[in-house]
Order: structure tokens, then C-alpha cells, then sequence
């Protein structure tokens, strides 16, 4: 029986929630002959530690992080802290202490959930949208001079490397591969972006040659806004910078129902340290403790764990647990039009995990 080290960070907000919601439902995987077991240890970092400490994460965070087989991230946000302290001082850390380079983020209509796109059929939308997760916009190159005073400047330098974008055009031609469809959307805003775009799209070119069984197109960052709405079917696998495959994704995840069933993995393709998973739903103060979060997307995150452990099939008996879950409207939480609390959508998926072994074993 193989036993995983997974590291527990909630964060912020309904972090706190969902990440236990997300243990308890691996730990019911685990007792169900699954063949593994997880270790778990938390790290109270976020908000609360950045107030009685003046930083999110402790200066040696990493190395507390750096033999856990992966971690299960909450959320970084807290409405008395500003953002950019919140996230670079624990996500952005992580992300990129790690260098978990490729931002990966799947979409699709689960069962049982009502998508806005009223002509959209759930497998017109099937996608998974690729973000370099490591410099583009959110490089940290800039600053602020003059403060205060009329002539104030400030500079944010959207800083992109050869080697960063060969790499992760690279693991989403792979990625396309791998799909049915063998269908990558790379997106760009070259016509704009004379420097860092071009070479972008040149790039891709050039790695495209590397995979001659993958069909590919390229489309500017606000016709793929469009397209995505008006036609989802067109579109499989797709690659874009940290900036634009930042606000893809949510668009995304709100077409798909809601930004409370989408997961996300971090990821160093190369295993050179853990990766992270966490929903890209935020901290959601509003909601914040009154059991009304939705889980899924944290459940949903565990199975993308799971999948990159090398355990695809307690990633599929977590996915089939999920989907019977989100089919039930009476499991729906509010985002979803519901009224299903936090806690009732996770007792619900371990009991099917449960119900499903027993008849597996009958």
C-alpha cells in the first residue's frame, strides 16, 4: 500500500472550509480499498499568520513544503490585506519557489449542472486551458517611482524567456496529444504585443513541428473571449499566458456553471518538487463561514492530484463519486441555484465512495 505525504495550506476565507472538505473526502477514498493511504499536515499560513507575524508564509515555508508528495491549496485572499501581499506572499510563492510552471485548468459541464450557454451541448464543452504559471505578466519585474507626487510612474513588465515558453508550449502540444481531439487553441495578442507575442507565436511554430499529429490554430486573446461563447465546440485544448489564461479560465469556469466546481493544478511537469491543487473559486469572505461553499472544485482538484501521483484510478472512482453528486439538484449548493450546505455535498461523495466499494467487493 503506497502512503502519500500531502501537505494542507486552506489559506484564506472558505479555504478553511473546503480544504478539510477535500481531506475528508481523500481519507474516505483511502478506507475504501483504494490501495493508498495519505498522511496529512496542515500550515495555519495566510491572513491570520500574516497578522500576528507581518508575512503570510514563514521565510522557510518551502523547505516545510519540499518533501510532501503534493499540496492542497485553499485559497489566498483576506479583505484587510491588499491582494498583492495575500498573493505573492503564499500562492505566487509556492507557484513559483516550486517553479510549478504549468497552470492547468479543466472546464466541462458536469452532470446535473445548468450552463448559461442555453445552445450548448455538455460535450461542446470539453476543454482544458493551459497557463505558463511561472513569468509572462506576473514576472514581478517592475516598480514605482515618485510616489505621491505628480510625476508618479510605475512599471509592470511582462518578462517572457525562450526557454519559458518552449516549455510550456511544449507540455500543451503533449497535453493535446494525449486528448481525443488532438486539438490546440494557442492564444496570443500578438497583433498588439509587437516583442513578447511575436516571439510567443513564433515559438509555437517551431515546437508545433515536434508534434505532427496535432492539429492547431492561433487566436487573439479577445476573439477567443467570443468564441468560447459562441462557439465552444471549436475549441479543446488551449495555451495562453499568465495573464490571459488567468481570465480565460474564469470565463471558463463560469460558462461551465460555476467557478465553485473548477479545479486547478500547479505543476511541475518534472517532479522536481511537489505540486499544488486547489479551486479557483477565491477566499469569498461573503460566504465565509456559513457553510455554503461549494466543494466540488476542491474535490475536483484532489482527483487532478490524484492523476499526477500516478493514480488514475482512484482519480476516476473520486471523478465518478463527484459527477453522481453534482447529477442530484438536491446536492446543489447556492452558486449552483441550490440550497445543499458544504457539509452535505462531502458526506454525499463519501458515502458514494463507500456505497461503491461495498458493491464492488459484493
Amino acid at each position: 500500500m503506497k502512503t502519500y505525504h500531502i501537505a494542507t495550506i486552506p489559506g484564506d476565507g472558505i479555504g478553511k472550509e473546503v480544504v478539510p472538505a477535500g481531506r475528508q473526502v481523500l481519507e474516505a477514498l483511502a478506507r475504501t480499498g483504494a490501495s493508498l493511504r495519505f498522511e496529512f499536515e496542515d500550515f495555519g499560513w495566510g491572513g491570520d499568520h500574516y497578522r500576528q507575524h507581518g508575512v503570510m508564509m514563514p521565510a522557510d515555508g518551502l523547505d516545510a513544503l519540499r518533501d510532501k508528495d503534493a499540496i492542497l491549496f485553499g485559497s489566498a485572499g483576506d479583505p484587510h490585506i491588499p491582494d498583492h501581499v495575500t498573493l505573492w506572499g503564499l500562492r505566487l510563492k509556492i507557484c513559483q519557489g516550486f517553479d510549478q510552471y504549468a497552470n492547468v485548468r479543466p472546464t466541462r459541464i458536469l452532470p446535473g449542472i445548468d450552463g448559461p450557454l442555453k445552445r450548448c451541448a455538455p460535450q461542446d464543452l470539453d476543454w482544458v486551458i493551459v497557463r505558463e504559471n511561472s513569468e509572462g505578466e506576473y514576472a514581478g519585474v517592475g516598480g514605482r517611482v515618485h510616489q505621491g507626487h505628480p510625476i508618479e510612474a510605475a512599471t509592470d513588465v511582462s518578462m517572457m524567456t525562450r526557454a519559458g515558453v518552449e516549455r510550456i508550449m511544449r507540455y500543451a502540444f503533449r497535453l493535446a496529444q494525449s486528448r481525443p481531439r488532438k486539438r490546440l487553441t494557442v492564444v496570443t495578442k500578438s497583433n498588439a504585443q509587437r516583442h513578447a507575442m511575436v516571439m510567443w507565436d513564433e515559438i509555437a511554430v517551431q515546437i508545433s513541428k515536434e508534434f505532427p499529429d496535432v492539429g492547431w490554430d492561433k487566436e487573439l486573446v479577445d476573439a477567443c473571449t467570443a468564441r468560447m461563447v459562441n462557439r465552444p465546440a471549436t475549441l479543446d485544448t488551449l495555451v495562453a499566458t499568465n495573464l490571459h489564461a488567468d481570465i480565460l479560465s474564469d470565463l471558463a469556469a463560469a460558462l461551465a456553471g460555476s467557478l465553485g466546481i473548477a479545479p486547478t493544478g500547479n505543476i511541475d511537469p518534472e517532479h522536481r518538487y511537489p505540486s499544488m491543487f486547489e479551486p479557483i473559486h477565491g477566499s469569498a469572505f461573503d460566504i465565509m463561514g456559513k457553510g455554503l461553499a461549494n466543494p466540488i472544485g476542491t474535490f475536483w482538484s484532489c482527483v487532478m492530484l490524484l492523476e499526477h501521483l500516478g493514480e488514475p484510478e482512484a482519480a476516476q472512482r473520486l471523478m465518478g463519486a463527484i459527477e453522481k453528486v453534482t447529477a442530484d439538484p438536491a446536492l446543489h449548493t447556492r452558486d449552483l441555484g441550490g440550497q445543499a450546505t458544504t457539509a452535505q455535498v462531502t458526506q454525499a461523495v463519501c458515502n458514494i465512495l463507500a456505497t461503491d466499494e461495498v458493491r464492488k467487493v459484493a
